[in-house]
């Protein structure tokens, strides 16, 4: 459990520096089209948000009508809330032994198929799902000639 907490401390961590980064882009910046399946920094970082809060969705057992909302898009938004979100995430692991690392979870996927799948899997798909799409935000900024922070797990040991 403690190895699964750090790693979700570690997406809060590496997201939270990333919206920094987005913080100092011009609007025109924040929404120019990549060409990519999520197109913009902002886009991007609105489908990690979004992800980060489905997948707490599932495992509360709540569901979720929409993936992404319209207001979702406002990075304003993202700063207040995103982090409020981790927040959420942190609490609900809170109680959780070693032994529930293998407790099984069950959802219905944005299809509606039924799927179950334990803690560990889930966590650590919300942490590299988050990872590869900071990546391409961060690819995004350096396009632009700005340069990204740094985010790998490593710089995040280090900084503990």
């Amino acid at each position: 459990m403690d190895t699964l907490r750090l790693h979700l401390d570690y997406t809060a961590w590496a997201s939270q520096r990333l919206l920094d980064a987005a913080a100092k882009l011009t609007p025109e910046e924040l929404t120019r089209d990549f060409q990519t399946s999520d197109k913009c920094v902002l886009d991007t970082l609105v489908h990690v948000y979004a992800a980060d809060r489905i997948w707490l969705t599932r495992v509360l057992g709540e569901t979720r009508a929409t993936f992404v909302d319209a207001e979702d898009r406002d990075l304003t938004l993202l700063e207040s809330e995103w982090p409020a979100l981790h927040g959420r995430w942190k609490l609900w692991l809170s109680d959780f032994k070693d032994g529930d690392v293998a407790r099984q979870i069950s959802f219905k996927d944005l299809r509606g198929n039924a799927r179950t799948q334990p803690v560990w899997q889930i966590l650590f798909h919300v942490v590299n799902h988050g990872t590869h799409h900071r990546g391409q935000a961060s690819g995004f900024l350096r396009t632009m000639g700005h340069t990204p922070p740094a985010l790998d797990l490593m710089h995040y040991y280090l900084a503990l």
